[in-house]
This record gives structure tokens, C-alpha cells and sequence, in this order.
């Protein structure tokens, strides 16, 4: 892959993350936050975007969106194959949780 389409695809991704961000802040902000790992404050920003403000966002060569778990011992138990479905879903909510939202000035 070279780096025009390295480019176009984190393009991509970002419009793909800024519109799931709104829908899943639209839909139940509260539930939405908590998934999304955002500050009241940043989830009202992006809720309120407006498609032209999204489609510029999106236009940078960065990543927006961010890798929440960030501890290794964290990542290795929800990795961790589980026995019962719904048990790692919990266990996932759970440890994520207690991760900070971002806090954005």
C-alpha cells in the first residue's frame, strides 16, 4: 500500500468513525459517551458537526479516533478467549469502565 492510499484510507476511517460517533451520541448520548470514551464536553461538540464540518475533519492525515485500551495486561484479558460470550462482554464493560473520557480544553 503506498501512501496516497495509506492516506485515503485513514481518511476513511475517520468519516466512518465521526459518523458513528454521531449516530451513537444521537441515539443515547449517555451509552454513547461511555463507548466512545468522551467528555460531555467533546460529545457535544462532535453531535452537533455539521456534515461539512465532518467531511473536513475527516480530510486530515491523522487517525481521530484513538486505541482505548492501552495496558498490555488489560488487553491480554480481553483477548483471552472466553468460555461464555456474555461474561467477556461484561468483563470488557467492566475494565473499560474505568478508563478515564478524554478531556479536551
Amino acid at each position: 500500500m503506498n501512501s496516497a492510499e495509506t492516506l485515503q484510507s485513514i481518511q476513511e476511517l475517520n468519516l466512518s468513525y465521526l459518523a458513528l460517533a454521531q449516530r451513537l451520541l444521537r441515539d443515547d448520548r449517555a451509552a454513547g459517551m461511555f463507548r466512545l470514551g468522551l467528555s460531555e464536553r467533546v460529545a457535544d461538540l462532535l453531535a452537533g458537526l455539521t456534515l461539512a464540518q465532518i467531511v473536513k475533519l475527516a480530510a486530515c492525515n491523522q487517525l481521530l479516533c484513538f486505541f482505548r485500551i492501552n495496558d498490555h495486561q488489560m488487553l491480554s484479558v480481553l483477548a483471552t478467549p472466553a468460555k461464555h460470550i456474555d461474561v467477556a462482554r461484561t468483563h470488557a464493560a467492566v475494565l473499560l469502565a474505568g478508563q478515564p473520557a478524554e478531556q479536551f480544553a
